[in-house]
């Protein structure tokens, strides 16, 4: 926690590894960093990142094991997206994580830890694309207007469907279909938006545009999405098999 001089008490965060050290503090999945925020008094995630990430820039090798935990399932669904194969796709993910921590030192909190490490997985997954001759075709973008007026309750999220209708698998594959055909500019906007819940000023962050190209992109994403929906949704139920 810091202190009033704005200085960083590591003694009870020195004493939590101390626990996992001598084996006094199960650890499972996401459980060193629940219990860090809670020992540390932290109101918000992006406080325990920063705090990670001075002890690692202090040179705590642990504070990045716990920051790995947390973010390599996500890391990786969002990498998945990109990168098909998933050995690949675990290559890519090792990457970012060892680009990461070498980068680390020059980590000054301008941006949450986690959009700073999605930059990093997304540009890496691009760059191995790149040299495997794979490279998704870039798109143009859609009028910035146009987007900032479209309603966010259509496309992905027409509430006139029912709910068993969205929920049954031949949507799913659709929906997937759709989003692994998509220029890759975007797809990672509307991964970032719709699995991986970011807000229009984060994935501007990652993705390092403006906020009305990332409202263009996931506009024209969904735009795309809604299409090959359109045919599924306007066909008899008893049909769709």
């Amino acid at each position: 926690m810091r202190l009033r001089d704005g200085t960083i008490n590591f003694s009870g965060i020195t004493k939590y590894f101390e626990l996992i050290a001598t084996g006094q503090l199960y650890i499972y999945r996401d459980a060193p960093y629940a219990a860090a925020k809670r020992a540390w008094s932290v109101t918000t995630e992006r406080e325990c990142d920063q705090l990670l990430v001075e002890r690692v820039q202090a040179g705590e090798r642990q504070a990045f094991d716990l920051l790995v935990g947390k973010y390599q399932r996500r890391l990786m669904r969002l990498v998945s997206r990109l990168v098909h194969d998933p050995a690949e796709a675990e290559d890519v993910v090792q990457e970012t994580f060892i680009k990461a921590y070498r980068a680390l030192r020059h980590f000054r909190g301008d941006s949450a830890f986690y959009t700073w490490l999605y930059r990093i997985g997304i540009n890496t997954a691009k760059n191995f694309l790149v040299t495997q001759g794979r490279r998704a075709p870039t798109s143009t973008e859609a009028d910035a207007e146009r987007a900032e007026a479209f309603d966010e309750a259509d496309g992905l999220r027409d509430n006139t469907t029912p709910e068993s209708v969205l929920a049954s698998k031949q949507i799913a594959m659709v929906v997937n279909a759709a989003m692994e055909g998509l220029p890759l500019e975007l797809r990672t906007a509307i991964v970032l938006r719709e699995i991986e819940g970011l807000s229009y000023e984060e994935i501007s962050e990652v993705m390092a545009c403006p906020i009305g190209t990332v409202r263009s992109r996931i506009f024209r994403a969904r735009e795309v999405i809604a299409e090959k929906l359109r045919p599924l949704l306007d066909m008899p139920a008893d049909k769709r098999r």
